[in-house]
């Protein structure tokens, strides 16, 4: 496994993919290195006071790291390659490995990276760094992405350009990938409709299954939850007029960001909204199976958020902006109600507090779970796309 972020050196659901991933293998009687970088988690202000998860016997983590501490990721953003560090990163790749599994590899040399070792290569398209410099299609900061305007859209990220892009280098290192495996069909079609000409295979995501309810646990006054990061693009501050009133139900928001101050700012005085800062796993799933509905608001072009999957295996239905893979996955399902304006959401949060449909919709949720986002149903997808793509380089 290959990804810029692992736990604890993490800060959203590719990291906590990767690390399940790589557990369940694992648990199966494989062996799985995993390689990550430090230095890009602090370049980008993360904290080392989490301690580190205890990993599985069969689990080795490689932790890369270089006495040119932030420059070495921004070396890498730049060149398209590894400045610093190279050395320790290509002879790991080149061990004796049937398959190496790239994720969010933005800041670990790649594209470079992607040639590097010779096992058979599989890429999870967690975001949409490969045609989007910014990885979220979010143009200017302010609107989804439907016009390609990516040198001015990174001055206004205030994030350097990146010179290689405009030449053919991510062209010729995606050749040296077999399969690129899309979350989602939204995702895959987003990826083909910009020119992206790697191979694309459709294998959705998957968390485990939930641990038993605890029997003690105190009902709560009726709740929405948002769980996630507090930035703009996930829209956790549209959400604030609709649970401003004295009377209703009430809004929780687990995660922390950028946001947080500007978000504790406008619920100031509202006693409707909580804010629980950040929540670990086992109390984040109690949270999930207590709540009316899980909303996801979000602004940009979700690939596939963990945290539908959460609800789901929960039996708790969700809220979405119909917006990118959330409409996808929500309404397929039946597990949930897409809204695209205030009134619609109103609408949305009115039905949610019918118990009767929220039992029909948590329900469905629940089956599409088992079917389609448990380990096995995943695995066996995983382990089929390897077959049919052939031996080992």
């Amino acid at each position: 496994m290959v990804t810029t972020f692992y736990p604890p050196y993490s800060f959203g659901g590719d990291a906590v993919f990767v690390r399940r991933l790589s557990l369940e293998l694992a648990d199966r009687g494989h062996r799985v290195d995993v390689i990550h970088n430090v230095d890009a988690y602090r370049s980008l202000g993360g904290r080392d006071s989490v301690a580190a998860p205890q990993e599985h016997p069969n689990v080795r983590v490689h932790a890369i790291r270089s006495r040119a501490g932030f420059l070495s990721p921004l070396a890498m953003q730049q060149t398209g390659g590894h400045a610093f560090g190279s050395s320790q990163l290509r002879v790991l790749l080149d061990g004796d490995f049937d398959v190496i599994h790239f994720h969010n590899v933005s800041l670990m040399g790649a594209p470079e990276v992607l040639t590097y070792g010779r096992a058979l290569k599989l890429y999870t398209m967690h975001e949409y760094w490969l045609v989007c410099p910014m990885h979220v299609l979010y143009r200017n900061g302010c609107e989804p992405c439907e016009r390609r305007t990516c040198f001015t859209c990174t001055l206004a990220h205030r994030r350097p350009p990146q010179l290689w892009r405009y030449t053919s280098k991510l062209d010729s290192a995606i050749r040296h990938v077999d399969t690129f495996l899309a979350l989602s069909s939204f995702s895959r079609e987003a990826h083909r409709s910009r020119g992206f000409a790697g191979n694309i295979e459709l294998l959705p995501p998957f968390v485990p299954r939930a641990l038993a309810a605890p029997s003690n646990a105190a009902q709560p006054a009726p709740y929405f939850l948002f769980a996630g990061r507090l930035e703009k693009i996930k829209g956790p501050h549209t959400l604030i007029p609709h649970f401003s009133g004295a009377t209703g139900s009430e809004l929780w928001i687990a995660g922390s960001g950028s946001q947080e101050k500007e978000l504790r700012r406008l619920a100031a005085g509202h006693s409707r909204i909580r804010f629980l800062g950040h929540v670990d796993e086992p109390r984040l799933s109690e949270l999930f199976r207590q709540a009316l509905a899980v909303v996801i608001p979000s602004l940009c072009y979700e690939v596939f958020p963990l945290v539908l999957l959460e609800a789901f295996r929960q039996r708790t239905p969700v809220l979405v902006r119909r917006i990118g893979g959330l409409t996808e996955v929500a309404e397929s399902s039946g597990g949930g109600l897409a809204y695209s304006s205030d009134e619609e959401l109103r609408a949305a949060i009115a039905t949610m507090e019918d118990s009767a449909a929220r039992a029909r919709m948590g329900d469905r949720g629940f089956a599409a779970f088992e079917e389609h986002w448990t380990p096995e149903a995943h695995l066996e997808r995983y382990f089929a796309i390897i077959s049919e793509r052939g031996r080992p380089r």
